[in-house]
């Protein structure tokens, strides 16, 4: 039932999007099934994708793909989540694309994260924390994570902007935002996967049934 579920919620979201919109595309599994419904609804939009993979599928389907390099403005974005708490904070970045996915979310007027049921947790934390880090501060970062209690796992591959992904492993968060904080503040490293304000909505699949979930409470 997950890549149904995957399936509907995408589907659920992709019904915000209208004629002449700019979205913004995510990554992974789940904004794949969104990239599909965004195709199939033959809508007259333009996209800009937080990773080459989406990209490339997004422009396969003969969606328009703008260069956000060119771009200040985002209209609306889906993406997906690793984990997602009861007030919208997320753990994003298992598909090695969280500083994209950040910075276009924040270019965002509205972020809708799509995810079937296991995504959601009490407490963020289950989930390893993606860190994108500059390859030269690679090891001096580990440190500093470590210090911060984690438990880190160097990523064998690259992010698309040639950086190095660090896994790190806190267990429950209690603190997302003073955590936030303290790794913002570690040189070298250039972004990680809290998304503690950017999230405004979330569509959660479980059994068939899609739950839509707005930023201070549940919607329908």
């Amino acid at each position: 039932m997950t890549d149904d579920d995957k399936r509907l919620a995408a589907e659920a979201a992709v019904e915000e999007v209208r004629d002449g919109m700019l979205v913004g595309l995510g990554t992974g599994s789940t904004v794949a099934f969104a990239i599909d419904a965004l195709i199939r609804a033959g809508r007259q939009i333009d996209t800009v994708a937080t990773s080459e993979d989406s990209a490339a599928k997004a422009l396969a389907g003969g969606l328009s793909v703008r260069d956000f390099a060119e771009v200040s403005r985002v209209d609306l974005t889906i993406d997906g989540a690793d984990e997602l708490d009861p007030q919208l904070r997320a753990i994003k970045g298992a598909g090695g694309a969280l500083l994209r996915e950040k910075i276009v979310a924040a270019a965002s007027d509205r972020m809708i994260v799509i995810a079937d049921a296991s995504k959601r947790v009490a407490v963020l934390g289950r989930a390893k924390l993606p860190v994108e880090v500059l390859p030269f501060a690679r090891t001096f970062v580990i440190a500093r994570l470590a210090a911060l209690g984690a438990a880190v796992v160097v990523r064998n591959t690259l992010t698309d902007n040639g950086n190095v992904i660090l896994d790190a492993h806190f267990g429950a968060i209690a603190d997302p935002a003073a955590l936030a904080g303290e790794i913002e503040r570690i040189p070298g490293a250039l972004g990680h996967g809290l998304f503690l304000g950017e999230v405004d909505a979330a569509y959660i699949a479980e059994n068939g049934v899609v739950t839509r979930l707005e930023r201070g409470g549940i919607s329908g």
